[in-house]
């Protein structure tokens, strides 16, 4: 095996078994996006791990509720990724890109100890 961490979802790979992170880059993102889809008291053993962003599809989509979730990743990010540092969280609010049923946001952000910069895009939809 040569890489960092296992890519999620799992997937078989016929050289390392599992398909994994090579970079650091692509292994932070997927920490971000895991900790933002992840609900707090999914993970055992720390409970008020999490933003749970499915949990605001039901919400009304208004700036009250953006707030809400800039705040709640940035607060998360601080405490459960603190080698990185949320820039800008971008969210499509234009009715002609997305329907009523859908969440979606960009979360530009820099990992510190490598300066590098990345996005994340989420877009999360009731099915």
């Amino acid at each position: 095996m040569s890489g960092l961490s296992v890519k999620l979802p799992l997937a078989l790979d016929e050289n390392d078994g599992f398909k994994l992170n090579k970079t650091f880059k692509e292994m932070v993102q997927q920490n971000l996006k895991n900790l933002c889809l992840t609900s707090p008291g999914e993970k055992c053993m720390d409970l008020n791990f999490g933003v749970g962003l499915r949990r605001y599809l039901f919400e009304l989509n208004s700036g009250l509720t953006t707030s809400k979730i800039d705040s709640k990743i940035r607060e998360q990010a601080t405490k459960y990724m603190p080698f990185i540092e949320i820039q800008e969280i971008d969210f499509k609010n234009n009715e002609e890109e997305m329907d009523y049923n859908m969440l979606s946001m960009s979360i530009r952000y820099k990992i510190l100890p490598l300066n590098i910069e990345a996005i994340l895009n989420i877009v999360e939809k009731i099915n």
